[in-house]
């Protein structure tokens, strides 16, 4: 039971480590317009690939957590682990290389 209790309170660490991570980074624009090809492979085999790298790389920081803050290197080893590959993962838009969010367009107000 204690057992059960820990795995679950440390896969909740890890996925609110990853959300909060991705939460700051979210304001910056992209400007690119990707084709539907980049968007498929994006969307089918990138996207997972970076999932997998973000919930091993929380992993991995949890456990290196100890050892990081001894060292004062603790905010990096998260920013490289964490938050980069939740950045890429999450608010990256489908099929562009840059992560951000892509701008929405402005539409011109009707003025009848």
């Amino acid at each position: 039971m204690a057992r059960r209790i820990r795995v679950t309170l440390a896969a909740t660490l890890v996925l609110l480590m990853t959300f909060v991570g991705t939460a700051a980074h979210a304001s910056s624009t992209v400007e690119e317009e990707p084709s539907a090809l980049a968007m498929v492979g994006d969307a089918v085999f990138v996207r997972p690939a970076l999932l997998a790298a973000t919930v091993v790389g929380s992993a991995v920081y949890t456990v290196s957590l100890p050892f990081s803050l001894i060292g004062g290197n603790a905010s990096e080893a998260g920013h490289t682990l964490v938050v980069g590959p939740s950045k890429a993962t999450f608010v990256r838009c489908l099929g562009c290389t840059m992560s951000g969010q892509k701008k929405a367009p402005v539409m011109p107000e009707d003025n009848d």
